[in-house]
């Protein structure tokens, strides 16, 4: 799910990680009250910044007090989301992925949620829930390639995406959900 010409540009620069900052997200699957399987995204906040106004996991900068980043990934999913730890059944690390323009080295979990109670936005900092039904996830169509501007190139390049509920999820997060797919792919 990486656009060409980012592999190309990364190639080209050979660029090496300069101390990455590290963030943990969750990819979290949870039941609606019909019992029908959802991905949860996040719509992030407009600000001045690389991700601003993207699709996301929950998740977040690592901080001096986290145990390791999987207790980022959980505590950061908490305060964006408003979960009960308690209730997240972690299956799996996924791969980690750097992301060049943020320098952060990201690295992803398989969730499961019993959503028993409304999720609560952090205002601050989440636009919007997107709750995707698993079977539009898991939906080969929504599989699209779309120009967009990015970081790393001048105009609009093609970038392999993901079209779901009306959002185009690109870039990282697009790579992350490609895994989770063919992890799906696997077992279902």
């Amino acid at each position: 799910m990486a656009p060409l010409d980012r592999i190309k540009e990364l190639k080209a620069l050979n660029v090496e990680r300069q101390a990455p900052k590290k963030a943990g997200v969750m990819a979290l699957f949870y039941p609606d009250d019909r019992y029908h399987t959802h991905l949860l995204l996040i719509l992030r906040k407009t600000y001045p910044g690389v991700h601003s106004n993207q699709i996301g996991f929950p998740g977040g900068k690592e901080e001096r007090g986290d145990a390791n980043i999987l207790e980022t990934a959980l505590r950061e999913t908490e305060e964006e989301v408003g979960v009960d730890l308690k209730k997240v059944q972690v299956l799996r690390p996924l791969s980690e992925i750097y992301i060049p323009p943020s320098n952060f080295e990201v690295y992803p979990y398989l969730g499961l949620y019993q959503k028993e109670s409304p999720f609560r936005l952090q205002e601050s900092e989440v636009e919007a829930l997107v709750e995707v039904p698993l079977d539009h996830f898991m939906d080969d169509r929504n599989l699209i390639n779309q120009r967009l501007t990015t970081s790393y190139s001048q105009g609009k390049v093609p970038v392999p995406a993901f079209k779901l509920n009306g959002y185009t999820v690109w870039g990282a997060t697009a790579m992350m959900l490609m895994e989770v797919k063919e992890l799906f792919k696997r077992v279902l």
